[in-house]
């Protein structure tokens, strides 16, 4: 079936508007429809002093969406069985001060470390080897208590970097190349800038003069940010976050990083944290990806995973500069314009004889909960459930017993009870009966 038309239109209006309402000198963006690449648009200039023209193959740097890559490959090196999530840092970086948050905590930044590394980085733009980032540990400070809320922390991520180096035995600027750009082939981004690139500029407040923002190599904060990009590469990034890909880190590897793990937003509810992932809610939808800043520029990833749709923006300019608008609303359009095909449904060839008997209504408590087998797996929903509220699935864990591996009582147990006849005579769910008739409950 051919891809639904973007809105190409009201894209490049969007586009058009920011740029000229923010007094941007160059932005380019990208809409995701179905997993794929559908718009992308680049206007303004990427170099002034040299008049050259943005095209949408310029490379930006891309910030924090950095942060992204760094959290792949910590999934990565937990599959490979190199770590666990819920080791303490003091685990692989012996000689590390604050060593006790555990990894999953830096990955959602609930270490409570503080947010940079010691001293004024910012003002200095002179950052730390990595031999520097461990010594300086011990002037860092504790500014939370570890899982006590939501703190951003670069230093965090940097921190994670080093795990990654440590963990696999390699640079951690060629773990990235080679275990996840190469595969992916990400060939236009990289941790040196490459050319066509963008310049950094700040643009005056007062005025419509721009002037260059200095270049920096962050050292051992690589991780935490020093990423260049362009759009495609970013989409084929983003779909990545949502399908994951062979021989990189499986759908449930990525999925994982999806998982909630920490509020940010206390008000308004509308921006979590998973492992290295932003969560964001637009109404009904949530969006996964990241924003980034450095010095002379902005970028923005988000995609559905629901709908396998979204949008990528970047830009040449930093301070005083709102890009977080202009993605959501390319992100909303780009989902809305292209709805997620849906899946052919197949007749089964069978049932297994001894899934039969579970099949159809059961009552726990007044609830009447079904149980169906569909697409080859046993699941079980609520009667009066939200038509999108997700199944229950379950996997075989033994004889007549069933472990849930998606859906609400992920992890629990469903066990069948069988009749000296063999029959089916009740079930168990996370310790709760289910019996063929309604009932009170203890009867």
């Amino acid at each position: 079936m051919p891809q639904p038309e973007p809105p190409v239109a009201e894209l490049s209006r969007l586009v058009r508007e920011a740029q000229a309402r923010e007094r941007i000198p160059s932005v380019s963006a990208a809409a995701i429809g179905n997993g794929e690449l559908v718009w992308q648009e680049a206007i303004g200039v990427a170099n002034v002093e040299g008049g050259q023209e943005a095209t949408t193959d310029t490379q930006y740097r891309v910030g924090s969406i950095t942060k992204t890559f760094t959290a792949a490959a910590i999934m990565q090196l937990r599959d490979a069985g190199e770590l666990d999530l819920d080791d303490r840092l003091e685990q692989h970086i012996t000689d590390a001060h604050h060593g006790s948050p555990t990894l999953r905590r830096l990955l959602a930044h609930m270490s409570g470390l503080q947010r940079e590394v010691p001293g004024y980085v910012w003002e200095t733009l002179e950052f730390p080897d990595r031999e520097g980032l461990i010594s300086g540990l011990a002037d860092a400070e504790q500014v939370l208590p570890a899982g006590g809320r939501w703190h951003y922390s670069n230093l965090a991520f940097a921190l994670l970097g080093e795990v990654v180096a440590r963990r696999s035995g390699l640079e951690y600027e060629q773990y990235v190349r080679e275990r996840l750009l190469c595969p992916l082939g990400l060939e236009r981004t990289t941790f040196e800038q490459l050319q066509p690139s963008a310049t950094a500029y700040l643009v005056e407040p007062y005025s419509d003069r721009v002037r260059q923002e200095q270049d920096l190599s962050k050292g051992a904060f690589a991780a935490a940010g020093s990423l260049w990009s362009t759009t495609a590469d970013l989409v084929r990034w983003a779909v990545f976050l949502v399908d994951g890909a062979d021989g990189v880190l499986t759908k449930e590897a990525v999925e994982e990083m999806r998982r909630f793990q920490a509020m940010a937003d206390l008000e308004a509810w509308k921006l979590g944290w998973g492992l290295g992932l932003m969560l964001m809610r637009e109404e009904d939808r949530i969006f996964v990806g990241h924003g980034g800043a450095m010095p002379g520029f902005l970028s923005g990833l988000a995609i559905s995973p629901k709908e396998r749709a979204g949008a990528v923006v970047l830009v040449n300019s930093g301070a005083g500069v709102k890009i977080d608008e202009l993605l959501r609303k390319l992100a909303v359009k780009a989902a809305e314009a292209c709805p997620p095909e849906p899946e052919r449904w197949k007749p089964a060839a069978e049932v297994p004889a001894a899934l039969e008997p579970l099949l159809g209504r059961w009552w726990t408590e007044g609830e009447e909960v079904v149980v169906n087998y569909r697409a080859g797996k046993l699941e079980a929903r609520p009667a009066s459930g939200a038509p999108n509220l997700p199944p229950s699935v379950f996997e075989p864990a033994g004889d007549d017993r069933f472990r849930g591996v998606s859906g609400p009582e992920e992890g629990e147990l469903l066990e069948v009870v069988r009749a000296p006849d063999g029959s089916v005579e009740k079930l168990y769910w996370a310790t709760y009966p289910l019996k063929r008739t309604p009932g009170p409950s203890g009867e």
